[in-house]
């Protein structure tokens, strides 16, 4: 067809009116066609020209970005691109891209539909090139909420796998108090039966009062096992946005030092001032980072006993410390918490997310393993270096949604 109109352009003076009709009516139609085609597509499609004014949309584009204004209005047609668009991180983005002229980039954000719920988008801008010169740009927008869902559902079906070791961990733990509950029964029913065969009066109050106190306090143990099994085995049910960590990590250890530096240990934050935003949850990210530090805190405590509670110190200055840092390593973000506490033995690093597997006296060793699944659903990962009396060292790695690679080194990685 473009050669075709090329062609009649060119003779289009020798053409008869019947001619020109037939040649602005084939035109039309390739047109319509054209549109058809835009307006039929899934993907989301804005054309802007060099300065960022809308040239044309389809209706895709406009359901995964509301535009404040009409497009098709002729007032409108003034505006740049992110003086309509309605979510104020993907206007400023599409603004950042046009003061630093990026294109072949793309980014992950998160919408709300009309009908509440979340979705997922990616924004890609690619150059629009007419005649072998850049003439504006395209912006691409997919909804990736069903490939996120996916991958959600993927990673809970993992976890599910995990679930034949924590029901044998729960039977273990179970089998204890069980066996503690059936002696004190039994011993209970003798002194009865050898009551009734005898004087027929009952046993001595205390001796009943005894058993039946043990009885209870299994009772009530084996309650808490299977809450704490119920707790264990829920699906981490992730609210997924688009979160800026360093804010975030910020506010939290703003939470959790005072209580550190009442005990004369040391928190020391060392953040980038500018970085991706990531897909998480912010509640369970702050249940992740509270976990971990709370860990290093006790094992802070263990090594150094003079870190003492209370406003009464006396000893010598507590050397203490508490070290939460952070950096961008190509599509990765990396946190890492570390202490100079007891640390851990190889046996003990082995198993450190381990359902049920504690060193404390009073744990449920259920934390680890919580803060192993939260990390597993943010599609992240976790490690743990350790070594007696020389302090441990957790790593959490996570994903950047499709950023551009090169931006994120610019940002400092």
């Amino acid at each position: 067809m473009r050669g075709y109109v090329k062609r009649v352009v060119k003779m289009l003076q020798k053409l008869s009116d019947e001619q020109v009709k037939q040649f602005l009516n084939a035109v039309a139609d390739e047109n319509d066609m054209f549109d058809s085609i835009l307006e039929s597509l899934a993907t989301g499609l804005i054309i802007v020209d060099g300065r960022w004014k809308l040239l044309q949309s389809n209706k895709s584009a406009e359901r995964y970005l509301p535009f404040s204004v009409r497009i098709d209005d002729p007032k409108n047609e003034n505006l740049v691109l992110w003086e309509v668009v309605e979510e104020p991180d993907i206007a400023a983005f599409f603004k950042d891209c046009a003061e630093k002229d990026k294109t072949n980039v793309s980014e992950e954000f998160t919408t709300s539909t009309s009908g509440g719920s979340q979705r997922f988008i990616t924004v890609s801008i690619i150059p629009f090139v007419k005649q072998s010169k850049i003439e504006g740009n395209i912006i691409k927008i997919d909804d990736i909420t069903e490939k996120r869902s996916r991958e959600v559902l993927l990673r809970r079906m993992e976890n599910m796998a995990g679930l034949t070791n924590l029901a044998a961990g729960m039977a273990h733990e179970i089998k204890n108090p069980l066996g503690a509950i059936s002696i004190h029964i039994q011993l209970i029913q003798k002194a009865i039966k050898k009551k009734r065969d005898g004087d027929g009066m009952l046993p001595d109050r205390k001796f009943l009062e005894e058993h039946l106190d043990v009885v209870n306090e299994e009772v009530g143990r084996l309650n808490n096992l299977v809450m704490d099994f119920l707790f264990a085995v829920r699906p981490v049910n992730a609210q997924l946005s688009l979160v800026e960590p360093s804010m975030l990590i910020k506010n939290i250890a703003d939470f959790f030092t005072p209580e550190f530096n009442k005990s004369h240990i040391a928190v020391s934050l060392k953040l980038p001032e500018k970085s991706p935003r990531l897909m998480i949850d912010e509640k369970l990210f702050r249940e992740v980072i509270i976990n971990i530090a709370q860990n290093a805190f006790a094992a802070v405590k263990e090594r150094y006993p003079q870190c003492a509670d209370g406003e009464n110190y006396t000893g010598s200055e507590c050397p203490g410390r508490i070290e939460i840092s952070a950096s961008v390593k190509y599509d990765k973000y990396v946190l890492n918490i570390a202490d100079n506490g007891c640390g851990m033995s190889e046996d003990t690093m082995a198993r450190i997310f381990e359902p049920y597997f504690t060193t404390k006296a009073n744990g449920t060793g259920l934390g680890m393993t919580m803060v192993y699944k939260i990390i597993k659903e943010f599609s992240g990962d976790i490690q743990v270096k350790s070594k007696t009396d020389n302090g441990t060292q957790f790593t959490v790695t996570l994903p950047v949604p499709q950023t551009d690679r090169k931006l994120l080194t610019e940002n400092g990685a």
